[in-house]
């Protein structure tokens, strides 16, 4: 395990105005609203050349692009699959400055219907909700690295796919699990590690459950709501605790990585922290024959998660959890092949 210490980072954005973006953005909450809506909902996807640099890396749990072009076929991929679909922002949580790059976690949910043929199939007109969290670095009015989380699961179990049944397709179709290795953050750019309290404890209390302990419960509002993989909604301190530990019982862990973690407070809203973490494990169900995720495989399972919490007299009142259970599921149903 790596230890959770703080880090020499930038500060979290008090003030208004960001050098080096155009005159219209007053600040980045506004700046990642307005480009979203530009790119999805208005349907100006050519503007990504404007907004995202080229090279710009995108790491999501399943793959990792590297350009704009591969940026704007994507994003033309899923509105041909979901031509209606929503970008609801729920929450930003920003850290950064204009020196190294501001770095936005944007929380968004997404509403929208399969109307067309794609990566998940053949069209099923079923009406569709799920998460995505991206941790965007912006710099210079561009976006020039991002880690990217999507509820890839929830949107299987909603067309009637199981995410074990989607990931073999989707294994079929690439020939195998083939994510490369994302390139390093930009130049100049460092993650912040936030120092404080409320921060710290939440990191380590994750950290701690991936490493075998219970689950902080002292940590946790006793009425704490989690919201998870595949849309699934928890309720108190034994449901959350007990998806954490079957969480990590399936997916015994190696190396845990925190990459980003923030603390937002003010604005007369509760605190929230921002979190993104990678976990290098080996699925072994710590010996036991079955698991979250089918029986034991012994292949080695990188997972890459982003939390957003919501803390209320300093204790965590909402959960957010975003990992992609079909890309686990790829790299189990690799080892078992």
């Amino acid at each position: 395990m790596n230890p959770v210490s703080p880090a020499p980072s930038a500060a979290i954005i008090q003030t208004a105005g960001m050098r080096g973006f155009a005159a219209e953005f007053r600040d980045l909450d506004q700046y990642i609203r307005v480009i979203t809506d530009r790119i999805w909902e208005g349907g100006r996807i050519d503007d990504i050349h404007l907004y995202y640099s080229d090279p710009c890396i995108v790491d999501t749990p399943a793959a990792v692009s590297t350009s704009v072009q591969q940026v704007i076929d994507g994003t033309r991929a899923t509105l041909v699959m979901f031509p209606d679909r929503r970008l609801l922002a729920e929450d930003i949580i920003q850290s950064g400055d204009d020196r190294g790059g501001y770095l936005s976690s944007h929380r968004i949910i997404s509403t929208m219907t399969h109307r067309g043929d794609g990566s998940f199939g053949k069209a099923t007109g079923r009406r569709i909700h799920a998460r995505t969290i991206a941790d965007c670095v912006c710099k210079d009015n561009r976006i020039i690295h991002e880690w990217l989380v999507r509820d890839q699961g929830a949107i299987a179990r909603q067309i009637g796919v199981e995410p074990r049944e989607l990931a073999q397709v989707w294994l079929n179709q690439r020939g195998g699990w083939n994510k490369p290795v994302a390139g390093p953050a930009p130049a100049g750019y460092q993650s912040h590690i936030d120092p404080r309290a409320a921060a710290q404890s939440y990191a380590q209390a994750i950290e701690g459950v991936a490493g075998g302990q219970k689950l902080a419960v002292s940590l946790y509002d006793e009425a704490v709501h989690h919201i998870g993989p595949c849309e699934t909604t928890r309720y108190g301190h034994l449901e959350v605790g007990a998806y954490w530990l079957s969480l990590f019982a399936a997916l015994q862990v190696e190396r845990f990585d925190v990459e980003h973690l923030v603390l937002n407070q003010g604005a007369g809203r509760a605190d929230r922290v921002a979190l993104r973490w990678r976990a290098f494990t080996r699925h072994t169900n710590h010996g036991t024959a079955d698991g979250l995720y089918g029986p034991a495989s012994g292949h080695v399972v990188e997972v890459m998660g982003i939390n957003h919490v919501e803390l209320v007299d300093g204790k965590v009142l909402r959960e957010w959890v975003l990992i992609d259970d079909v890309a686990i599921w790829m790299q189990v149903l690799t080892a078992q092949a």
